[in-house]
């Protein structure tokens, strides 16, 4: 196991933030985690997937599930009926990335998960096999959260690692471990519809700060034991006006 944990909260296509991130990424001592929601609503979605991909195969990164990548596969899966959906939740940029710009203008949402089917068999694979939650030490890694009121929070569904919020955000956390999460950004956890900092309450430690919305993207590394620091990056491509 590697001393040091590295977790990247939700990119949702700023590849560019991602990749100023990782050049404080070392493979050598850094666990790498990426909390999911790296496609939809940025411009660069599928680089960042793909960047992604390669250092899960290369470094052993850990890529978690989050509902975004799981909004694509049941596009692809059920296209007509999850198209106007998946695009009000930012998927044009993730589809046109992996055909063309224009693409959703062009075609219907069959042609569209029929091609995206035929040339991504590899990517879609491992998008599918991408895990719910990664456990380091006495830290859990998960997309939304965990299912607070069951005995044992390893019994949640997957519909709730990637979707739920107040609940979790909410209920006191006896799982003994510090449950580090993106999906709900720290604007709206903290109440103030302002905050970019790091939301941290009962051993829960949210990293999301709305970076495609023009908030800031968490790179958090902790020990065993401790939160050593928080690197983070603004977009100022975007302003936040406190609404998404």
């Amino acid at each position: 196991m590697k001393p040091y944990l590295f977790v990247i909260g939700d990119v949702h296509g700023q590849y560019d933030l991602m990749m100023n991130l990782l050049k404080d990424y070392d493979p050598v001592v850094h666990q790498l985690v990426f909390i999911g929601d790296l496609i939809d609503r940025g411009p660069k979605s599928v680089a960042c997937m793909r960047q992604a991909k390669q250092l899960v195969e290369t470094d052993q990164a850990i890529y978690l599930k989050g509902n975004h990548e799981d909004y694509l596969l049941r596009f692809l899966a059920d296209p007509e009926d999850v198209f106007e959906r998946y695009l009000l939740n930012g998927g044009q940029a993730t589809i046109e990335g992996l055909l063309h710009q224009g693409a959703t203008a062009e075609y219907s949402p069959t042609e569209m998960a029929m091609m995206i089917r035929s040339r991504e068999k590899e990517l879609i694979a491992f998008l599918e096999a991408l895990p719910y939650v990664y456990e380091w030490n006495d830290y859990l890694c998960v997309h939304a959260g965990v299912n607070l009121a069951l005995s044992d929070w390893r019994n949640t569904t997957s519909h709730d690692f990637l979707w739920i919020r107040e609940p979790f955000h909410h209920l006191p956390n006896q799982t003994g471990k510090t449950i580090v999460f993106g999906h709900t950004i720290t604007q709206v956890l903290a109440g103030d519809n302002e905050s970019t900092a790091l939301w941290q309450h009962d051993h829960k430690i949210g990293i999301d700060s709305g970076a495609t919305y023009g908030g800031v993207l968490h790179g958090v590394i902790f020990d065993r034991t401790t939160l050593l620091q928080d690197i983070s990056y603004p977009n100022y491509t975007n302003i936040w006006t406190g609404e998404r």
